[in-house]
């Protein structure tokens, strides 16, 4: 498996090529918490479904920490790779490990220790608060392997090895299926077992791409004269990681917010959101990792110098994934229920109208988050991602504001949260397009 050099070569097929494994790897990474939640929804319950669900939002934003250092560091890597720098290059990865492996360690102690007050603030039920602790003391065990695999992949998608992190996903993820079937059907370990088929399958897959990129890519190996702590590859690697990490993890923490939000109006509603949000993730999780790609591909050509290809790459890109959005729309709207149902039993009606009722309302606006994707991709490659943390604020700061505001609203409750989410898409989306054409020159010319 070779690195692809985004630098060359068409455009158009060039980038769906890089991005195609990275859409299945991330899909298949769904499956991880999908088994969860279809095996503990199916044979649980939906109180263990509405626990699950819960928890897994909890755990995206946790992920998003180590994930948005990852995809910092991933930018600095593909500019150095393009500039053919391999001498930062490998510095810069020396940096980036240690800085992330810190912060992987600190955050892995604060979440035990303060599990607790988290779920209190996530106003979990006094039902499934129980079910939803126990759940979480297993997951969290899985921290450390959540930043082996994000980093390593990060590392290999920036060179355009985009193959290898598919593959170890894909291995992973089928036994995580079967430790889920054992655990739960076999042993009766309950949501603990789903949890424990979850961190064993993820410690499978971060140590194994580990130890693939070390034996694989002996050009990326560490001699004692690149492990130095230098303060300039420091200070860029913190400021692309750092704002990366604050771009995802206020995003995820908006979503946070909004689960606190949802758990207020009781277990049913719990469980479709917890439904229908692995269908979400499944919806426009392909233009999120177009968006992940795109970012790679602009990168590569920025350290290069290739503005005229950047141009076009960038109306190549926002085309395609215009395209894939209307398609990708039209299948939740029409099939809403049917997709629901795979989660839920038919006679649980009230969860199913809720969560039909939210995938048609999120589904009809699916352009708007993919445009955003491309949006934080471009400004993180063009070395500007503090404007990626301003489209997350505008666009998560309006969701919640308005899911609180508007659900208070007795003729809309629960919709009024639905409907805050495609604003805050639109919004965001109007302030980087304005950003993108006042700057265009600076980034193109």
């Amino acid at each position: 498996m070779k690195q692809k050099d985004l630098t060359t070569g068409k455009i158009t097929s060039s980038l769906l090529l890089f991005a195609l494994p990275m859409i299945l790897g991330n899909l298949i990474q769904q499956l991880y918490n999908v088994a969860d939640t279809l095996i503990v929804g199916q044979f649980l319950g939906s109180n263990a479904l509405a626990a699950v669900g819960s928890a897994y939002t909890l755990m995206t934003f946790l992920t998003s920490i180590l994930l948005g250092l990852s995809m910092g560091s991933g930018a600095v890597f593909s500019i150095c790779y393009g500039a053919g720098d391999q001498k930062r290059l490998k510095s810069s990865i020396f940096t980036s490990f240690v800085l992330i492996a810190a912060c992987s360690l600190v955050l892995n102690v604060v979440v035990f220790v303060f599990i607790d007050p988290i779920m209190r603030l996530l106003q979990t039920p006094d039902e499934i608060y129980d079910m939803m602790r126990s759940y979480l003391w297993v997951i969290f065990i899985g921290i450390t392997a959540t930043f082996l695999y994000n980093y390593f992949a990060c590392l290999l998608r920036a060179l355009g090895n985009s193959v290898a992190p598919l593959l170890f996903l894909g291995f992973s993820a089928l036994l995580n299926i079967g430790l889920d079937l054992l655990f739960v059907l076999v042993f009766y370990w309950g949501a603990p077992g789903a949890a424990a088929a979850t961190v064993i399958s993820q410690y499978i897959s971060g140590v194994g791409l580990m130890i693939y990129t070390l034996v694989k890519f002996p050009d990326l190996r560490l001699s004692r004269e690149d492990m130095q702590l230098k303060k300039k590859n420091l200070r860029e690697i913190s400021q692309f990681s750092f704002l990366t990490c604050l771009q995802q993890s206020i995003m995820n923490f908006g979503i946070l917010m909004v689960q606190g939000l949802v758990n207020s109006f009781g277990p049913a509603v719990m469980a479709a959101f917890a439904a229908a949000v692995k269908i979400d993730s499944f919806a426009y999780m392909p233009v999120q990792d177009f968006g992940n790609a795109f970012s790679t591909f602009i990168a590569q050509n920025h350290g290069a110098g290739k503005k005229d290809r950047i141009r076009k790459g960038i109306r190549s890109a926002f085309t395609a994934s215009m395209i894939f959005c209307l398609i990708i729309t039209a299948g939740v709207c029409v099939f809403a229920r049917p997709l629901m149902m795979i989660f839920v039993h038919a006679e649980e009606t009230e969860i199913l109208a809720i969560g039909v009722r939210y995938l048609r309302i999120e589904g009809a606006f699916y352009c708007g988050i993919g445009f955003l994707f491309l949006f934080y991709g471009l400004y993180r490659a063009l070395s500007r991602p503090g404007m990626s943390v301003i489209l997350t604020i505008v666009s998560l700061g309006s969701r919640v504001a308005l899911a609180y505001g508007l659900s208070a609203i007795p003729l809309l409750g629960t919709t009024g949260i639905w409907m805050s989410v495609p604003i805050g898409w639109f919004l965001a989306d109007a302030i980087g397009f304005l950003y993108y054409f006042k700057n265009r020159k600076t980034f193109t010319a």
